[in-house]
């Protein structure tokens, strides 16, 4: 049997996104977002409303990064979401994270957070998303295996869990992509 619970923004896994942009006078920014996901195979949508300070700093810088959040640094990821840019000054320094300048576009990497995708700003959508173009993909040495590739072993993204406001760590290995399912063939 199946229980309803009407309209909700349910949807699962929700990565948890820190976007990194940088603030007019030059220094790093970063926020937590849950709604967001690959546009195509080669862009990133991100839903911000335009009060955020990262909002505002992606169309006045043109760029920004999406780093994902894992189980190590649950705290700072949280924080750097229920803080405001707009109100407080020393929110990344507070958060613990510390920043590099991407090689490829105009904004901050967050050292800490081991997969980072860097973005150049596309467009904002009538309704209000932001479009990026992935430009790079920068994943630090310490989670990839031996053959040069991630390894979800070493690595512990973690999603947001709307339901019950959890975050909740991913990385077991069940199955393999676009192979099991030949077996019904």
């Amino acid at each position: 049997m199946r229980k309803n619970f009407g309209k909700k923004s349910w949807f699962y896994p929700l990565p948890v996104l820190i976007i990194g942009t940088y603030n007019e006078d030059g220094s790093s920014d970063a926020m937590n977002a849950a709604w967001g996901g690959l546009y195509d195979s080669d862009k990133v949508v991100l839903c911000l409303s335009a009060g955020h300070k990262t909002t505002k700093n992606i169309h006045a810088k043109g760029a920004f990064t999406v780093a994902f959040a894992d189980a190590d640094h649950v705290i700072s990821a949280d924080y750097v979401g229920l803080v405001s840019g707009n109100t407080e000054q020393n929110k990344l320094e507070k958060s613990g994270f510390h920043t590099v300048k991407s090689e490829f576009v105009n904004a901050p990497i967050i050292c800490e957070l081991p997969v980072a995708l860097e973005c150049k700003f596309l467009k904002e959508t009538d309704d209000g998303n932001i479009i990026g173009q992935i430009i790079n993909v920068s994943i630090d040495e310490n989670v990839l295996d031996n053959t040069g590739h991630l390894d979800m072993a070493k690595f512990h993204p973690i999603a947001f869990e709307p339901a019950n406001n959890g975050y909740h760590v991913l990385g077991e290995r069940v199955g393999n992509a676009f192979k099991d399912g030949t077996a019904l063939k």
